[in-house]
């Protein structure tokens, strides 16, 4: 048989439960504050006009909206119209249902000789 007696749990006082609780969250702060501050600047609500050529989109929501209208207006040219892509190599843009179709041939007329 066994001699030993079992040891008992030591009490954790409170103030050292504080301590580390105010630690942690100093040490939170802190990570935060540091993250903060290293994230690169978004030009919002800056004029236009201030910002590289290639960010002045984004300065104002006007200009985000002007952006976003003027591309959907292009996607939507894009999407309806033919143009040579690369002449050279005899690439074109194709309407979309027109893309469709020849797909559609394709795919049938590669079925059916198999």
């Amino acid at each position: 048989m066994s001699d030993s007696t079992p040891i008992p749990p030591r009490p954790v006082s409170w103030s050292a439960i504080l301590v580390v609780a105010l630690g942690l969250s100093l040490f939170l702060i802190l990570a935060r504050w540091v993250y903060l501050n290293h994230l690169p600047a978004e030009p919002q609500n800056v004029a236009p006009e201030k910002l590289a050529a290639e960010l002045a989109w984004k300065g104002t929501h006007e200009s985000r909206v002007k952006y976003l209208n003027d591309l959907r207006a292009k996607q939507a040219n894009q999407s309806a119209t033919y143009e040579w892509i690369d002449k050279s190599k005899g690439t074109v843009q194709l309407p979309i249902e027109r893309a469709v179709e020849l797909y559609i041939n394709e795919t049938n007329a590669s079925n059916s000789s198999k």
